[in-house]
């Protein structure tokens, strides 16, 4: 009997081995060559697979030089507005809150100088289409509120820059007012409903929101390539990008967009995901080709978070600001690829290479507006004009700015975080020019102090042969 199995087993085919098993994504050597490659300080990540954990770490280093780790506490920004429709979904689960219900029927207080802010809802902040926007309201040049209640309040001077519900417009004002509506309907404040009904149970225990940034927060911003430290200034993160969390618990945040994860149902998770017909913005998430995701930029930190169709999920934190791009999410995209089977390579951001760029005009201007001076000559006075023409940029660059960033006009302050090189190059344009200005305002007027000079000399000569002219003659 023994020996008829053996001959039966030689017969059958044998089971093709499996072809080589695809080999694990490699995050770690992929973050490494990233931060070795861009100079990026540091950065935290999470990266999920169908509830499962698959990565928590940190790399680099802070701006105070201690190792950043998976427990290392850092700023999400707006990371944090997933956070608060996930709150008011809560609300609305157990229907003390109508999401298609006006917003004054649980502010009463909620009165903008535009009428047709009456007709704004819970769920049009939600999907940022209330019609309030930066180029209506300025939020960033405008005084800081001190608390919730002050940002639903001091909105009775914002107007609307379209129709209630008809347009998108990014508006951090938008999930101020929904982390208002959140405590006044909860009974608490909103940071504690926060601790209490969405990290506690998710095990978010290093979690927390605040509004205004705490004190010794501090990051980097990037000038010609160089990392600089800087503080994070004073500004009202409530509601709208005020949470900080550690690698940890980003990655139970994750798991929690499978199904909830205890705290909500998966009806109402997919209802974040799920932006309405012709838009991509749903609920604080962003949806665009199968993926779900959002930014946060704060002045000094930056966050993305992405949901990939195949189960993966990654969320990083790096410790650069707010510039041209947001360098979480270049980061965040590539560690995508990489899990998807790709090879991508790390690439220096838009800023860096920006400033390159900048940086050759604004030494030519140095080796031009020496030049001009020295050949500075009495000429037209048209010629003043030109070398003035850098000026006019560097007045109006906030503004110039705001067309770049959809509308998100700050103060010189603000820029000079935001893109340090340009303000610097535009500076060195614009002196070089002033300096070639007044160089030839000066021959300028010297020359026709020295005709005038000559045409007096010239009188004085003519009347004095004329005078003795006539003492000849007489």
């Amino acid at each position: 009997m023994i020996r008829l199995l053996l001959v039966l087993a030689a017969l059958l085919p044998a089971t093709p081995a499996p072809a080589h098993a695809a080999a694990p994504p490699d995050i770690d050597g992929y973050v490494r060559a990233y931060l070795d490659h861009t100079g990026l300080p540091g950065a935290a990540i999470a990266v999920t697979h169908n509830g499962d954990v698959v990565r928590v770490a940190g790399y680099g280093h802070d701006a105070a030089g201690a190792p950043i780790t998976a427990s290392t506490r850092l700023p999400i920004a707006s990371l944090s507005k997933s956070m608060t429709a996930f709150a008011a979904l809560q609300l609305a689960e157990t229907h003390r809150l109508d999401l298609d219900e006006p917003v004054t029927r649980y502010l009463p207080d909620f009165r903008l100088a535009d009428p047709r802010g009456a007709k704004i809802t819970v769920r049009m902040l939600l999907d940022q289409t209330s019609g309030m926007a930066d180029s209506a309201f300025p939020d960033l040049k405008l005084p800081q509120p001190h608390s919730l209640t002050e940002a639903v309040t001091r909105l009775k001077d914002a107007r609307l820059a379209s129709e209630p519900g008809a347009e998108f417009h990014y508006h951090n004002p938008n999930y101020e007012v929904a982390a208002r509506i959140v405590e006044v309907v909860a009974g608490q404040p909103f940071a504690e409903y926060l601790k209490t009904r969405l990290f506690a149970p998710l095990g978010m225990t290093a979690s927390t929101t605040v509004d205004t940034p705490p004190a010794g927060a501090e990051g980097y911003v990037r000038a010609f390539g160089i990392e600089l430290p800087v503080s994070e200034p004073d500004w009202f993160t409530g509601g709208s990008h005020g949470v900080l969390t550690t690698a940890e618990d980003l990655a139970k945040w994750l798991r929690a967009q499978q199904d909830g994860g205890g705290v909500l149902s998966p009806a109402s998770v997919r209802s974040a995901h799920t932006p309405a017909p012709g838009r991509d913005y749903a609920l604080g998430w962003r949806v665009r080709d199968g993926r779900a995701s959002h930014t946060g930029d704060w002045f000094s930190h930056t966050a993305a978070q992405v949901l990939l169709p195949g189960g993966y999920a990654v969320a990083v934190v790096a410790n650069t600001g707010l510039s041209l791009d947001n360098e979480a999410e270049l980061l965040a995209q590539d560690l995508a690829s990489v899990l998807e089977g790709g090879s991508p390579e790390p690439s220096l951001p838009a800023g860096v290479v920006a400033d390159r760029v900048l940086g050759a005009p604004a030494l030519a201007a140095v080796g031009l507006a020496v030049l001009g001076v020295r050949r500075a000559r009495k000429r037209h006075w048209w010629r003043l004009v030109p070398p003035l023409l850098p000026l006019v940029p560097l007045v109006f660059l906030p503004e110039l700015l705001g067309w770049v960033f959809a509308g998100r006009r700050g103060t010189y302050a603000q820029v000079l975080y935001v893109w340090p090189g340009l303000v610097v190059s535009l500076g060195v344009v614009a002196l070089a020019g002033l300096i070639v200005a007044v160089a030839r305002a000066r021959a300028l007027v010297s020359g026709t102090r020295g005709r005038d000079q000559e045409e007096s000399g010239e009188t004085r000569g003519d009347a004095q042969w004329a005078s003795a002219s006539r003492r000849s003659g007489s």
